[in-house]
């Protein structure tokens, strides 16, 4: 069981590090928003992990993996929102979060409800548990226990992640903020989330 706990950490750490969808929204809301908005962000991604290895506990994430149906219609909802979100970033490159429209702000979603959303709405995270996770279970040993501690070693990790990102914030937000900076990086990250809603749709 030790063995394929270590094993599954040294893979979950490559996994965590890979940038994607979640780690683009949290640096956004860092920038427009602050750490206080980048660290509700984040708190909303782990909420939706935690629901995500909840599913996939009670088996219904086993649900989404066998549901062509159910698994393209989230697949599909994803891509749009991850569209969304890069058009909007697009809209307001280089604007700082008191000169956006309340209304477009509250459209957008920010905060909480921009990190759960976008894990949530992310199907490969649903799959990932049900796949990923039951190939590092031993022989004999309580899927369902095991998967639990898995997920809660990945949460874990992902908060560790999440503190680092946050704990660095300070350092670099000053650079980023300069309005010339902060316009490209809005562009940049404008064209990366639409990549990656329109890989997830394609996909």
């Amino acid at each position: 069981m030790l063995v394929s706990l270590l094993a599954f950490t040294g893979a979950a750490v490559l996994i965590v590090l890979l940038p994607g969808p979640d780690t683009l929204v949290v640096v956004r809301s860092i920038l427009r928003g602050g750490r206080r908005q980048g660290i509700l962000t984040a708190l909303g991604n782990l909420t939706g992990l935690i629901v995500w290895v909840t599913c996939a506990v009670l088996g219904i994430a086993a649900l989404l993996r066998a549901s062509e149906v159910g698994y393209n219609a989230l697949r599909v909802v994803g891509a749009c929102y991850l569209v969304f979100l890069g058009v909007q970033a697009w809209r307001t490159r280089g604007q700082v979060a008191s000169e956006e429209p309340a209304g477009r702000a509250s459209l957008l979603g920010s905060g909480f409800r921009a990190g759960i959303l976008t894990n949530l709405l992310n199907p490969k995270v649903g799959v990932f548990f049900v796949t990923f996770l039951p190939g590092f279970v031993p022989d004999g040993a309580s899927v369902a226990a095991t998967t639990a501690l898995y997920g809660a070693v990945f949460v874990v990790l992902t908060a560790l992640y999440w503190v680092l990102l946050l704990g660095l914030a300070g350092k670099v937000t000053a650079w980023m903020n300069t309005p010339a900076i902060r316009r490209r990086l809005d562009m940049a990250t404008a064209g990366v989330l639409v990549a990656f809603g329109v890989r997830l749709a394609t996909e």
